[in-house]
């Protein structure tokens, strides 16, 4: 049985060979990156392109892909295979093949040195829900853009005057590791774990700028322990790794929030370093929290991770081996049960 090609042709306008040049990247490795994930063929003659391939929803994916990375190439030519990547991740499984959002739809972070558009609608949710409620939740996996957009998010408010500082935390605990064998205080010990934070801001207000705000305590990096007793107004907070608090921790931070502030919480409950037998302070919170007015709480999946490929993968396998580790131990339960319910039948009997 011979199967239907679909064919669209679509001309990108208005036409600039810098922009064409760099949408398809060097030797046209977006173009092939493109036809590999989706499985299409992209043929192109300057800005007609045709796309043809098996699956409909395919071909029509890949005619919106090359119309948004065409967009963003008039802004910026080099378009790099990571960006290809992020846009595929947006809308390849999802969304695109729907009408891409206005740009006036879009969310959009303005910081000094970054303009940071989150990818997907999960990302974007997030974004919109941080900058309406004071206490903020971001769970999920990594890769998936959580604690690098609640950092662009405390820049934005920190530029726009709307808080008087930031502060990064995290508890003092890392892959079953102690803090005591590394050299030097305790601030020169806890700096390693708190990297991806400063790698941020780095990114958003330069090296000189950081390093002058962490000098006038503008901008904190503290570990949780350190924020016991302390009420904080008009700052923007957040905790990264809250997997990593115990029960009593998280109450303690989320009791420290003051007028004027705006908390996020990012952590993922696959990736517990607590110690055998102490439960994890952010699955309560999520239990406890659920129904509170005024708190958001966004869940990031697999299909949100914005890293490479196979961090995707990776993340889908673990979850569908946890599933069935799951599935594995209410079997055993189950037979337990009956088999002591069967037992105990006999004695009566």
């Amino acid at each position: 049985m011979e199967t239907t090609q679909t064919t669209q042709q679509i001309r990108l306008t208005p036409a600039n060979v810098d922009a064409l040049a760099g949408m398809c990247g060097q030797l046209d490795e977006n173009i092939k990156l493109i036809e590999k994930r989706l499985e299409v063929e992209i043929r192109y003659r300057g800005e007609l392109f045709d796309l043809s391939g098996d699956n409909a929803e395919h071909v029509m994916a890949a005619k919106t892909l090359l119309q948004n990375l065409y967009r963003e190439a008039l802004a910026n030519p080099q378009v790099s295979p990571e960006t290809v990547h992020l846009y595929l991740q947006e809308s390849a499984i999802e969304s695109l093949t729907r009408n891409k959002r206005s740009h006036s739809d879009q969310v959009v972070i303005k910081t000094r040195k970054a303009f940071i558009k989150p990818k997907g609608q999960n990302q974007q949710n997030y974004v919109t829900q941080i900058r309406k409620h004071d206490i903020n939740f971001g769970i999920g996996p990594a890769g998936t853009g959580k604690t690098y957009l609640a950092v662009a998010c405390a820049v934005e408010a920190l530029e726009a005057d709307r808080v008087e500082r930031i502060m990064l935390v995290r508890p003092a605990v890392e892959a079953g590791e102690k803090l005591g064998f590394l050299p030097g205080d305790l601030s020169q010990k806890i700096d390693p774990y708190l990297r991806p934070l400063y790698d941020a801001l780095y990114e958003m207000l330069g090296f000189e700028l950081v390093d002058k705000l962490i000098e006038k305590n503008v901008i904190e990096i503290a570990p949780l322990a350190f924020m016991r007793g302390r009420t904080l107004n008009n700052a923007f907070i957040i905790l990264d790794e809250s997997q990593n608090t115990t029960r009593e921790q998280m109450k303690m931070f989320l009791t420290r929030i003051g007028f004027g502030s705006t908390a996020v919480i990012t952590g993922d409950r696959t990736q517990v370093d607590l110690p055998r037998g102490t439960s994890s302070g952010l699955a309560q919170a999520m239990h406890v929290l659920k129904d509170v007015k005024g708190i958001s709480i966004t869940t990031f999946g697999s299909s949100d991770v914005v890293r490479h490929p196979l961090v995707q993968r990776i993340v889908e396998a673990y979850d569908k081996f946890d599933e069935e580790t799951e599935a594995e131990k209410k079997a055993r339960n189950e037979a337990r049960a009956a088999a002591a319910q069967a037992e105990q039948s006999s004695k009566e009997s």
